[in-house]
Protein backbone atom coordinates (compact mmCIF):
# COMPACT_ATOMS: atom_id res chain seq x y z
CA UNK A 1 0.00 0.00 0.00
CA UNK A 2 2.48 2.48 0.64
CA UNK A 3 4.17 1.65 -2.04
CA UNK A 4 1.22 3.07 -4.37
CA UNK A 5 1.14 6.03 -2.61
CA UNK A 6 5.10 6.45 -3.25
CA UNK A 7 4.61 5.92 -6.76
CA UNK A 8 2.16 8.10 -7.03
CA UNK A 9 3.68 10.97 -5.57
CA UNK A 10 6.98 10.20 -7.50
CA UNK A 11 4.89 10.54 -11.06
CA UNK A 12 3.47 13.64 -9.64
CA UNK A 13 6.60 14.99 -9.08
CA UNK A 14 8.16 14.04 -11.93
CA UNK A 15 5.52 14.93 -14.60
CA UNK A 16 5.71 18.56 -12.91
CA UNK A 17 9.29 19.03 -12.71
CA UNK A 18 9.66 19.39 -8.93
CA UNK A 19 11.38 15.59 -8.58
CA UNK A 20 14.44 17.04 -6.17
CA UNK A 21 12.49 19.08 -4.94
CA UNK A 22 9.44 16.63 -3.20
CA UNK A 23 12.59 14.66 -2.40
CA UNK A 24 14.35 16.46 -0.40
CA UNK A 25 11.01 17.56 1.71
CA UNK A 26 9.65 14.31 2.09
CA UNK A 27 13.33 13.76 3.14
CA UNK A 28 12.36 16.98 5.53
CA UNK A 29 8.96 15.40 6.32
CA UNK A 30 11.11 12.29 7.69
CA UNK A 31 13.22 14.04 10.05
CA UNK A 32 9.91 16.50 10.84
CA UNK A 33 7.90 12.95 12.11
CA UNK A 34 10.78 11.65 14.24
CA UNK A 35 11.62 14.77 15.91
CA UNK A 36 7.78 15.85 16.70
CA UNK A 37 5.93 13.41 19.20
CA UNK A 38 2.87 15.74 18.79
CA UNK A 39 2.55 15.36 15.01
CA UNK A 40 3.06 11.55 15.44
CA UNK A 41 0.55 11.68 17.62
CA UNK A 42 -1.54 13.60 15.32
CA UNK A 43 -0.62 11.08 12.46
CA UNK A 44 -1.36 8.19 15.08
CA UNK A 45 -4.42 9.28 16.60
CA UNK A 46 -7.65 7.21 15.65
CA UNK A 47 -10.21 9.26 17.71
CA UNK A 48 -9.02 12.93 15.66
CA UNK A 49 -11.48 13.33 12.72
CA UNK A 50 -10.59 13.18 9.10
CA UNK A 51 -11.00 16.56 8.22
CA UNK A 52 -9.33 18.01 11.30
CA UNK A 53 -6.73 15.94 11.15
CA UNK A 54 -5.86 17.01 7.61
CA UNK A 55 -6.43 20.10 8.05
CA UNK A 56 -3.73 20.06 11.45
CA UNK A 57 -1.59 18.36 9.32
CA UNK A 58 -1.42 20.95 6.63
CA UNK A 59 -1.39 23.79 9.07
CA UNK A 60 1.73 22.07 10.28
CA UNK A 61 3.42 21.21 6.97
CA UNK A 62 2.30 24.76 5.22
CA UNK A 63 4.55 26.30 9.02
CA UNK A 64 7.76 24.35 8.14
CA UNK A 65 7.58 25.68 4.28
CA UNK A 66 6.36 22.54 2.64
CA UNK A 67 5.22 22.86 -0.85
CA UNK A 68 1.54 22.68 -2.68
CA UNK A 69 2.35 18.99 -3.60
CA UNK A 70 3.25 17.76 -0.64
CA UNK A 71 0.54 19.50 1.57
CA UNK A 72 -2.10 18.01 -1.22
CA UNK A 73 -0.36 14.73 -1.03
CA UNK A 74 -0.67 14.27 2.79
CA UNK A 75 -4.50 15.80 2.13
CA UNK A 76 -5.11 12.76 -0.14
CA UNK A 77 -3.60 10.88 2.50
CA UNK A 78 -5.83 12.36 5.35
CA UNK A 79 -8.45 11.71 3.73
CA UNK A 80 -7.95 7.73 2.71
CA UNK A 81 -7.55 7.77 6.48
CA UNK A 82 -4.24 6.52 5.66
CA UNK A 83 -1.83 9.45 7.83
CA UNK A 84 -1.17 6.62 10.26
CA UNK A 85 0.97 5.02 7.17
CA UNK A 86 2.39 8.10 6.74
CA UNK A 87 5.53 6.97 8.16
CA UNK A 88 5.88 4.05 5.70
CA UNK A 89 5.00 6.00 2.94
CA UNK A 90 8.05 8.82 3.33
CA UNK A 91 10.12 5.31 3.53
CA UNK A 92 8.65 3.51 0.67
CA UNK A 93 9.14 7.26 -1.16
CA UNK A 94 12.58 7.50 -0.02
CA UNK A 95 13.17 3.68 -1.62
CA UNK A 96 11.47 4.15 -4.51
CA UNK A 97 14.20 7.67 -5.27
CA UNK A 98 16.61 5.39 -4.26
CA UNK A 99 16.08 2.55 -6.83
CA UNK A 100 15.45 4.66 -9.44
CA UNK A 101 18.55 6.63 -8.98
CA UNK A 102 20.38 3.65 -8.76
CA UNK A 103 21.51 4.50 -4.97
CA UNK A 104 22.59 1.36 -3.07
CA UNK A 105 21.46 1.68 0.69
CA UNK A 106 24.43 0.35 3.22
CA UNK A 107 22.77 -0.48 6.26
CA UNK A 108 26.26 0.05 8.76
CA UNK A 109 26.07 -0.55 12.94
CA UNK A 110 28.71 -0.04 15.02
CA UNK A 111 29.39 0.06 18.08
CA UNK A 112 30.47 3.21 18.77
CA UNK A 113 29.34 6.53 15.97
CA UNK A 114 31.80 6.73 13.09
CA UNK A 115 34.25 9.46 12.81
CA UNK A 116 34.54 11.36 9.73
CA UNK A 117 37.63 9.37 8.83
CA UNK A 118 36.05 5.73 9.49
CA UNK A 119 33.12 6.97 6.86
CA UNK A 120 35.23 8.13 4.37
CA UNK A 121 36.89 4.93 4.83
CA UNK A 122 34.07 2.83 4.41
CA UNK A 123 32.71 4.63 1.13
CA UNK A 124 36.13 3.81 -0.30
CA UNK A 125 35.99 0.25 0.79
CA UNK A 126 32.74 -0.30 -0.41
CA UNK A 127 33.66 1.48 -3.86
CA UNK A 128 36.36 -0.78 -4.25
CA UNK A 129 33.90 -3.32 -3.97
CA UNK A 130 31.86 -1.81 -6.42
CA UNK A 131 29.35 0.23 -4.94
CA UNK A 132 30.14 2.72 -6.48
CA UNK A 133 26.74 5.08 -5.38
CA UNK A 134 25.93 4.43 -1.79
CA UNK A 135 24.03 5.98 0.63
CA UNK A 136 25.21 5.01 4.59
CA UNK A 137 22.62 4.51 7.09
CA UNK A 138 24.20 4.11 9.96
CA UNK A 139 23.38 3.00 13.49
CA UNK A 140 24.75 2.67 16.94
CA UNK A 141 24.63 -0.66 18.72
CA UNK A 142 26.85 -0.66 21.88
CA UNK A 143 25.98 -4.16 22.33
CA UNK A 144 28.54 -5.16 19.13
CA UNK A 145 31.68 -4.41 21.47
CA UNK A 146 33.68 -2.92 18.30
CA UNK A 147 34.12 -3.23 14.89
CA UNK A 148 31.17 -3.05 12.52
CA UNK A 149 28.04 -5.05 10.82
CA UNK A 150 27.46 -3.95 7.07
CA UNK A 151 23.93 -4.95 5.41
CA UNK A 152 23.62 -4.27 1.20
CA UNK A 153 20.67 -6.06 0.25
CA UNK A 154 20.66 -9.71 0.78
CA UNK A 155 25.06 -9.70 1.81
CA UNK A 156 26.35 -9.20 5.23
CA UNK A 157 29.65 -8.66 6.27
CA UNK A 158 29.97 -9.04 9.99
CA UNK A 159 33.09 -7.63 11.26
CA UNK A 160 31.95 -7.10 15.05
CA UNK A 161 33.57 -8.27 18.08
CA UNK A 162 30.91 -9.18 19.27
CA UNK A 163 30.46 -12.18 16.62
CA UNK A 164 34.10 -12.87 16.43
CA UNK A 165 33.62 -14.18 20.48
CA UNK A 166 31.09 -15.76 18.74
CA UNK A 167 32.89 -17.35 16.52
CA UNK A 168 35.83 -18.37 18.83
CA UNK A 169 32.94 -19.99 21.26
CA UNK A 170 32.05 -22.18 18.86
CA UNK A 171 35.23 -23.10 17.65
CA UNK A 172 36.57 -23.70 21.34
CA UNK A 173 33.66 -26.21 21.74
CA UNK A 174 34.23 -27.72 18.88
CA UNK A 175 37.78 -28.56 19.99
CA UNK A 176 36.88 -29.68 23.47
Amino acid sequence: MAGRYASALYALADENHTLDATVAEMDGLGRLIEASADFRRLLDSPLIDVNQASRAARAVLSAEGFSKTVQDFIGVVAANRRLRDLREIVHAFADLVAQKRGVITAQVASAHPLSDVQRQRLRARLIEAGYSNVNILEQVEPDLLGGMVVKIGARLYDTSLKSRLQRLQYAMKGAA
